[in-house]
């Protein structure tokens, strides 16, 4: 490559910046400057209003559900005292099948050993199997 063209393209890469020189500021522009400014203004008293609200509504909405928890927490502290209050009363393990059952093979136990305590307690040779 060649050293000329390269030293011209640095001179007019440092002459650049140079070059761009700010034009005065037309009425036009200035007056479109201090509009976009109010505009900006409105906007940002708008923003902080917006924010305002919807702060406001956040905080009712976490009240409403906060008030809903609370009767949810109420609600369920009854049922479980309803429920600590129910199983304190004596219940049966057994249920009515169960305890019939119990009786009838209590009855028939006890009729064996009466069989057994009235047959003398000795074997006798029964006279059916001659």
């Amino acid at each position: 490559m060649r050293q000329g063209p390269m030293s011209l393209l640095l001179c007019l890469l440092l002459l650049s910046p140079f070059a761009t020189a700010e034009q005065p500021l037309s009425l036009e522009a200035g007056a479109r400057i201090t509009d976009l400014q109010q505009r900006l203004e409105e906007s940002e008293k708008q923003r902080t209003a917006l924010t305002q609200q919807l702060q406001n509504q956040d905080s009712e909405r976490e009240s409403a559900q906060l008030a809903r928890l609370r009767q949810d927490n109420q609600r369920l502290k009854l049922t479980i005292k309803e429920l600590q209050a129910g199983a304190s009363a004596p219940r049966s393990p057994l249920t009515d099948q169960q305890q019939w059952f119990l009786i009838g093979s209590a009855v028939a136990l006890l009729s064996a050993v009466c069989g057994i305590l009235a047959s003398g307690g000795h074997r006798r040779r029964r006279q059916w199997l001659n």
